[in-house]
């Protein structure tokens, strides 16, 4: 990486996506290379087929597939075949970031449900154990709560700001 790169001070597409690939993949928990994809598919003007994404990343059409797969469970891109068309394309979705918060909503009800589970499960155990899994209950109950709170307010501002001109 150059020494303008390292200091931010590029402000070229590649750069942007090198720096979506740190970033974005280390605060998701992801491959560094779904970072890329991300920032590739956010920048790009148009939709992109796997060859094209595959190109831009330099990547293995196996990587790229794969980095395509986590970023739509994800909600923040879309596949479908434009009419006419023979293959897939990939574009990043209007609505990325409600998508990426409703995946988050999912995820941690999905969590909030198995520390239920586990709660029941557990009674049996002993105290200390009992209290972390009440703690891990509380946890989710609180975090799904605000979340889809959080959800809520999100899509209403996002929308009421294509509403406006």
């Amino acid at each position: 990486m150059s020494q303008a790169a390292e200091h931010g001070t590029d402000d070229s597409p590649d750069v942007l996506v090198d720096e979506f690939g740190t970033h974005v993949g280390r605060a998701m928990g992801w491959p560094r290379m779904a970072g890329r994809a991300a920032g590739v598919l956010m920048l790009s003007d148009r939709p992109l087929t796997l060859t094209q994404l595959q190109e831009a990343l330099d990547a293995s059409k196996g990587s790229a597939s794969e980095m395509t797969r986590l970023l739509i469970a994800n909600g923040t891109v879309e596949r479908y075949k434009e009419a006419g068309a023979r293959h897939f394309v990939y574009r990043w979705r209007d609505d990325a970031w409600v998508g990426c918060l409703r995946h988050i909503v999912a995820a941690t009800t999905e969590l909030r449900e198995l520390a239920a589970h586990a709660q029941e499960r557990g009674a049996d155990m002993s105290e200390e154990q009992r209290g972390r899994l009440r703690d891990m209950h509380s946890y989710y109950r609180f975090m799904v709560g605000h979340l889809e709170l959080m959800l809520t307010e999100y899509t209403a501002a996002w929308t009421a700001s294509k509403d406006r001109p």
